[in-house]
């Protein structure tokens, strides 16, 4: 078998691809079929006065996703993705079926979600979902290079890891068990016998929510280090992400490509990680402390200004363009380019639309952010737009956080958790912690969280026997791969997505 990711092995000869059709235009005496089949995409140039007339037949009367098979030599060509494209010799349809019901057009978020098992063979999808592997490489490959085990937490567990108000509950043999939330405290205690280890599975929560990023199934990575405090907590983070981003860039920029995604703005991952106490944090969202000359309120304000600048923009030259096709004896081409530009143009102005229509709000939310609260979407948005890479915050309120974290020695208040925020208004993507190893100061936590005692007596052993200092983080996949990939909803990130309302297909 030969993939079209390989071609540029066989410039030169002839070889056989098998895969289906992603797109088709036709010429006098030519065919333009672009095969796609699962490694990439390749145009096949089918000219009637190379190939049989069966096989031209055939290349005519082809539909999207009919399944065919083409024989021809492969030449190199810049212009197209990859950089090489196939001069047909000959062409077998091996499955025509009906009319592929994804048509090249626009349609509904509700449609295409119903047809997530067409969808995924988009070209948009598929470059999502090899990004989506080469993180998932990335992770295993860092986290075994550096000495950690993988390792398996349960996903039927008998007691919550943070309440019980987010969870599915479920029978197990006449007991109430709930699908896990996290692996976290397993993971604690493999740790105390491993040294170092990660969890990599699935997990659940029950939250009734159907924002851009929340789904109620999807894939946790959470490492546990034994004498580990949150600093070195924070450096392994930064050193994680860095590497992960890093290896998307270098090895899947042709996926990066098909999604537009501005690198530029990934490649600020290798400044260094701003740390900020949460109280600095406050102050920052608030206006009363600037970063680097200037506060969120005056970059709100500029925001605001640029956006108003781009409508006007948008508006004049969708005028001058809708005058253009006004008039007479225009060519096909001048007019499909007009129109294809107008309505390019107008999906950008209902973006900006919407941006300015928050930045009131955001504003308005930041000026009067009060100390002790957690921070919203469109707070930690706020505050990455203060810096040019993602950021941490540490040090937070006891209050907002898990009753496992750490105190702070100098203000119990305060607890050594810290949440890595993505720049671009992607958010929260890491949350961590140093954990809490005095006995007596966790079974008080259990307490006022209203958790029964005896589920977590296995969870207290390990601070009677053999305790030590240890600490560890969870990363999100599914918003780890929206950040890369400079996705807006959380629901392209993972082939068949678990959320509020949806459970099919």
């Amino acid at each position: 078998m030969y993939y079209i990711e390989d071609l540029g092995k066989f410039v030169g000869q002839s070889i056989t691809l098998k895969g289906w059709v992603a797109n088709k235009r036709t010429g006098k005496g030519l065919a333009f079929v672009v095969l796609r089949d699962g490694s990439g995409f390749c145009q096949c140039v089918i000219s009637q006065d190379q190939v049989d007339e069966n096989s031209f037949e055939t290349a005519n009367n082809l539909n999207l996703e009919n399944s065919i098979e083409v024989t021809g030599t492969i030449v190199k060509d810049e212009r197209q993705m990859g950089g090489y494209e196939m001069q047909a010799e000959s062409v077998t349809l091996l499955h025509k079926g009906p009319e592929y019901p994804i048509a090249k057009k626009e349609h509904g978020v509700e449609f295409l979600a119903d047809q997530r098992h067409l969808w995924l063979r988009s070209k948009k999808q598929w470059a999502i979902m090899r990004v989506r592997n080469e993180i998932i490489y990335s992770i295993h490959r860092f986290f075994q290079e550096k000495g950690f085990m993988k390792m398996d937490a349960p996903l039927l567990t008998g007691n919550a890891c943070e309440g019980t108000t987010e969870l599915f509950a479920t029978d197990f043999y006449g007991k109430e068990a709930y699908l896990s939330q996290s692996g976290q405290l397993y993971g604690e205690a493999m740790a105390m016998a491993m040294g170092r280890i990660y969890t990599f599975g699935p997990t659940f929560r029950a939250e009734k929510s159907k924002t851009r990023r929340h789904l109620s199934e999807f894939w946790m990575i959470e490492p546990e280090m034994a004498f580990y405090d949150n600093n070195m907590n924070m450096v392994l983070i930064e050193e994680f992400l860095k590497f992960v981003v890093n290896n998307a860039l270098k090895n899947k920029k042709a996926e990066l490509e098909v999604l537009e995604r501005d690198i530029e703005m990934l490649e600020k991952v290798n400044n260094p990680f701003p740390k900020i106490e949460y109280k600095e944090a406050v102050k920052i969202l608030r206006g009363e402390q600037d970063v680097n000359g200037k506060t969120s309120i005056q970059v709100l304000e500029a925001d605001m200004e640029a956006l108003e600048g781009r409508v006007a923009e948008i508006d004049t030259e969708i005028a001058e363009r809708e005058e253009t096709l006004k008039g007479g004896n225009i060519k096909k081409g001048v007019r499909n380019f007009n129109q294809n530009k107008i309505d390019g143009l107008k999906n950008e102005l209902k973006e900006v639309n919407e941006k300015l229509e928050n930045l009131p709000q955001w504003l308005a939310s930041a000026k009067n952010f009060k100390d002790g609260e957690d921070f919203g979407g469109s707070d930690e948005t706020v505050l990455t737009k203060m810096f040019d890479s993602p950021i941490m915050v540490y040090n937070w309120p006891v209050g907002i956080k898990a009753f496992y974290m750490k105190e702070l020695e100098t203000d119990p208040n305060y607890v050594k958790g810290v949440d890595v925020l993505a720049p671009e208004g992607y958010g929260e993507i890491v949350g961590g912690a140093e954990r809490e190893t005095n006995e007596d100061i966790l079974k008080r936590k259990i307490k006022e969280h209203n958790l029964p005692m005896e589920e977590f007596e296995w969870y207290l052993d390990l601070r009677r026997y053999g305790s030590v200092p240890h600490a560890g983080f969870g990363l999100g996949l599914e918003r780890m791969v929206c950040w890369i990939c400079g996705i807006k909803h959380i629901r392209e990130s993972i082939p068949f997505p678990r959320s509020y309302g949806r459970l099919m297909p």
